[in-house]
């Protein structure tokens, strides 16, 4: 009987061996990390706060990941929709569709208006199923070659089906949703990396983040940032009237895959008249322990690169931003003071972790 002829075989190189997977697969899955590839963040959405955005990513003023699932997570009245709101308007100024799941029929379209959204672009959809926001994110991204930004708004408030079609009894649907999403997720998150879209969920919760529904499942979550609201009178934006117009509130990143858990800001969000963050205005904060950033009594110095110096008063801070010269000098602290000295670190590290001992804790 005659031996069969054995093949030989030779080793492959690697971009074989992804020729390889990627005809088995249909699709590239495989990648050169040293090239474009899913796994590498190179767009982000600006927050609309400049000092979040630069703690969100070690090294690099960032925003929220473009190809990544992203939530916001707090108590209620802390300001998400109104952050889901901003990240909205900025996505589209990127040409990116923006499709908003709202689970409470109670999205306002002058306040997505106020807040700088396109009416005429923005897809609003009422999430009437955990299921149904699912199937239909796998479908538009299997049907639209744009990128696409979806914010769900919120998961907490977005029932099953078998919530919808069973009794008001909890026990009869129990873990049924964690089971879905878990699910739901580990099928959408690649094809969200390959697409470029970025998935934005809203999560309201009851007392601490570990109260998450989201806890008892597998979450893909590249970026986790939790906001707590303050209490105090003067934590409040008043108009000349002496009306509530806005509130401060602290982020903390929760959960970051870009080196930075833990970091924290705080900012004042409008939500009268206007609609959006101060953002400018929360900068004195980020800046004020620069020793280019001096104080003596009621009046600060600020020193320029070329020794010059410059004194005003914190109250005077945004007719002082109005300056070219001084806006830009300010600038330049925050990339040092946020930025840069994290990454390489330099100074007191609690000043990264703890901005403002005021904020109510979580």
């Amino acid at each position: 009987m005659a031996k069969a002829k054995l093949r030989k075989v030779g080793r492959l190189s690697p971009a074989e061996m992804r020729s390889m997977i990627n005809k088995s697969t249909g699709m590239n899955v495989a990648h050169d990390l040293n090239k474009a590839n899913p796994t590498e963040v190179i767009e982000w959405i600006p927050t609309g706060s400049r000092w979040l955005d630069s703690i969100i990513c070690r090294g690099k003023s960032a925003g929220i990941p473009v190809g990544k699932i992203v939530e916001i997570a707090g108590l209620e009245s802390t300001g998400k929709s109104y952050m889901a709101a901003q990240i909205a308007a900025n996505a589209q100024k990127m040409d990116m569709d923006v499709v908003y799941f709202d689970s409470e029929s109670a999205i306002d379209p002058q306040f997505l208006e106020k807040a700088g959204c396109d009416l005429d672009t923005l897809l609003y959809v009422q999430a009437m199923s955990v299921e149904m926001v699912l199937e239909t994110i796998e479908s538009l991204m299997g049907s639209n070659d744009n990128k696409m930004l979806f914010v769900w708004d919120s998961l907490a408030f977005t029932p099953s089906m078998s919530d919808i079609e069973g009794d008001f009894n909890p026990q009869s649907s129990m873990a049924v949703k964690p089971r879905i999403l878990s699910k739901g997720f580990s099928k959408l998150n690649i094809e969200i990396a390959n697409r470029g879209c970025t998935l934005l969920i809203l999560n309201q919760l009851k007392t601490n983040i570990t109260s998450n529904i989201a806890e008892a499942m597998t979450t893909p979550y590249s970026l986790r940032v939790w906001l707590t609201g303050r209490k105090a009178k003067n934590s409040f934006v008043y108009d000349d009237k002496g009306f509530v117009i806005g509130n401060e509130v602290k982020a903390k990143i929760e959960k970051s895959r870009f080196g930075t858990q833990r970091r924290t800001c705080t900012f004042r969000i409008l939500w009268g008249d206007s609609v959006g963050i101060q953002d400018e205005e929360s900068w004195f904060e980020a800046v004020k322990s620069s020793e280019y950033l001096t104080s003596s009594g009621a009046w600060y110095t600020l020193t320029y690169e070329d020794g010059t110096e410059e004194k005003f008063q914190p109250s005077k801070w945004m007719e002082r931003m109005a300056d070219e010269k001084f806006h830009s000098r300010i600038l330049e602290l925050m990339d040092e003071e946020v930025i840069l000295k994290f990454d390489k670190r330099e100074g007191d590290p609690e000043k990264f972790y703890n901005v403002d001992e005021g904020v109510e804790k979580d």
